[in-house]
């Protein structure tokens, strides 16, 4: 349960995919001045240098970000959000006069980088080792991060204080068991958060393990849920992830119409067989 390191796959097309509906749905929630109370259930370290070594056993980015990031120009020119996103990601190496991708940052990272004063963040880590990462990283006063599973500590955080509340859930789902609790964690939220802003990532994979996700939340009752998937190539091509999905649980008006346009320019960048899909897993 504690064996993954996200470092080996920082920067990956899923990390891409998560990180631009992540950066839309805060950039939708900023246009009201009400505070918000963002949580990270699994944080990871933060910020992740793209030549460490759990990173360059794999290389992810090199068909993740790094294809965006040489065509960051011409995306700029497409689309507000890519726009917006891409700036961002320049903040965060460690040049900006000629800046070079030398790091990838987490959630943790693309959460902070847009917090205001009157926002909350609560970043939950699990594993030992990755907490120590984000406890070594300089961090806005408003942020908090905890070693505990992080599941758990976003219940023991309900009711939030402030008026919003926008969540992220992104397990590593080594164990099955991992489909039912989130889903159950969702629901448990809903409950205590009516109009809670709640991000669930989950992995595709040949065994189809994420349908139990998706089935179970429709089973609970809840309204409002919207999904995007970006898939590389079909199931069958391969043993491993084949495709990146995200579930909205009442996602900001007009993401629907923002994620199917961003990605209907990023998926050409990796590769012919690449497809988005976005569709209402449960209207109204």
């Amino acid at each position: 349960m504690l064996a993954y390191q996200h470092a080996y796959h920082a920067g990956n097309f899923a990390d891409v995919h998560k990180h631009l509906a992540l950066y839309a749905t805060q950039l939708a929630l900023l246009r009201k001045e009400s505070s918000v109370t963002y949580v990270d259930t699994h944080a990871g370290r933060g910020r992740y240098p793209l030549t460490g070594k759990e990173t360059q056993k794999l290389k992810e980015y090199e068909q993740g970000v790094l294809p965006l990031w040489y065509a960051r120009q011409a995306l700029s020119n497409k689309h507000p959000l890519l726009e917006t996103w891409l700036m961002a990601l320049v903040r965060a190496q460690d040049s900006q006069a000629k800046p070079s991708l030398t790091h990838y940052p987490g959630s943790p990272w693309w959460l902070a980088d847009s917090l205001r004063k009157q926002d909350r963040l609560s970043l939950f880590e699990l594993h030992p080792g990755e907490h120590d990462h984000l406890e070594a990283q300089s961090w806005p006063s408003n942020v908090r991060h905890i070693h505990v599973d992080g599941l758990a500590g976003l219940r023991r955080l309900l009711p939030a204080t402030t008026p919003r509340l926008c969540v992220l859930i992104d397990p590593s789902y080594e164990r099955k068991e991992d489909y039912t609790e989130v889903a159950e964690t969702l629901a448990y939220v809903a409950r205590k958060a009516r109009h809670a802003q709640v991000m669930i990532w989950y992995p595709l994979l040949p065994a189809g393990r994420h349908q139990t996700l998706l089935e179970r939340a429709r089973d609970a009752g809840l309204r409002k849920l919207w999904r995007s998937e970006v898939r590389l190539h079909s199931p069958g091509a391969s043993h491993g992830m084949y495709g990146s999905g995200m579930l909205f649980f009442n996602p900001p008006w007009g993401l629907d119409e923002v994620m199917n346009n961003v990605f209907t320019d990023v998926v050409g960048l990796w590769g012919q067989e690449a497809t988005h899909r976005g569709d209402w897993w449960v209207g109204e």
